[in-house]
């Protein structure tokens, strides 16, 4: 089968997150590849390491028609990039080939981060509240990914359209990855290095994560993951504290997918595949741990 995997900070040459997107990239084309498929990607030009046939791309606009013509060419597509131009770009792919990723309506869901944690909430799931009295507060971006443009606020003021107030929840900070297809096939909890001060900063993670209370975690990401109608990989950012409180929706592969791959005993690309055609497994073996920055993931370029 042939397979498209556009990945935007490689296939743009974004420097701030071009790291992390060549690691995320490689992990899928080349797994991908060991199960026999024939991966394309978009690229300002081929990557050493990376199995598959680059595609030139250079722009945001290059980027977009690149997905287009790309997913033309191919048996199945998935895309990863930022989430307020996720939803438009699974679009294309939706209307070109077969999509292994969210579906497009649920992408729209999960970045726009108000309409997340209404349905969320409504869904019986913890989010950070939003009424006063609380000892601080996090304002982060209405759209986006990551922990850009989050910051610790000591006292709560007036949101606007284009941001979000919530209480600030302590407790530890993980994430979940599992892949949703008409079963849920949980992979990993992983804890997230997160610096809080004035600002959230994230700076890498640890895959996987010994919790004594991974049922509870689990079980709260695969909620979350159906309330927004996810497929394929998911990964859900949650603060454990009294309770599972869940933060972020990532419908797509994350960085965490680069200690996922290393430590399942299957293929991550197959079990992405097999979310979209069918036959999941009910689990997966978990051997060793993978530990990782975002500085030592460096650039490929």
């Amino acid at each position: 089968m042939k397979i498209m995997v556009a990945e935007y900070a490689v296939a743009t040459g974004d420097p701030a997150i071009i790291g992390e997107g060549c690691a995320m990239l490689s992990t899928l084309t080349n797994s991908f590849g060991v199960c026999g498929h024939q991966v394309r990607y978009p690229a300002m030009r081929p990557i050493a390491g990376i199995c598959g046939d680059a595609i030139r791309c250079g722009s945001d606009c290059g980027f977009a028609e690149s997905v287009e013509r790309i997913a033309r060419t191919c048996d199945a597509g998935i895309v990863i990039a930022p989430d307020e131009m996720l939803s438009d770009l699974t679009a294309i792919v939706e209307e070109n080939t077969v999509n292994l990723g969210c579906p497009s309506e649920s992408v729209r869901k999960c970045a726009d981060k108000l309409i997340c944690s209404r349905i969320l909430s409504e869904s019986g799931i913890a989010v950070p509240g939003t009424s006063e009295g609380a000892d601080s507060y996090v304002i982060k971006p209405r759209w986006g990914c990551a922990s850009e443009g989050v910051a610790v606020l000591s006292e709560k003021r007036q949101p606007d359209d284009d941001f979000i107030i919530t209480e600030f929840v302590a407790g530890e900070h993980l994430s979940a990855s599992l892949i949703c297809g008409e079963t849920v096939l949980p992979l990993t909890v992983n804890m997230q290095k997160i610096a809080v001060g004035a600002a959230i900063r994230y700076g890498g993670g640890v895959v996987p994560y010994p919790t004594p209370r991974w049922d509870e975690v689990m079980g709260v990401a695969a909620s979350a993951a159906d309330a927004l109608g996810c497929r394929g990989y998911v990964g859900i950012d949650i603060v454990l504290g009294d309770r599972s409180f869940v933060v972020d929706v990532n419908p797509r592969p994350t960085t965490s997918i680069l200690g996922v791959a290393r430590v399942i005993n299957r293929e991550i690309g197959d079990l992405i595949i097999r979310a979209r055609f069918g036959g999941l497994p009910e689990s997966v073996g978990i051997i060793g741990s993978f530990e990782f920055t975002k500085e030592t993931l460096g650039s490929r370029f």
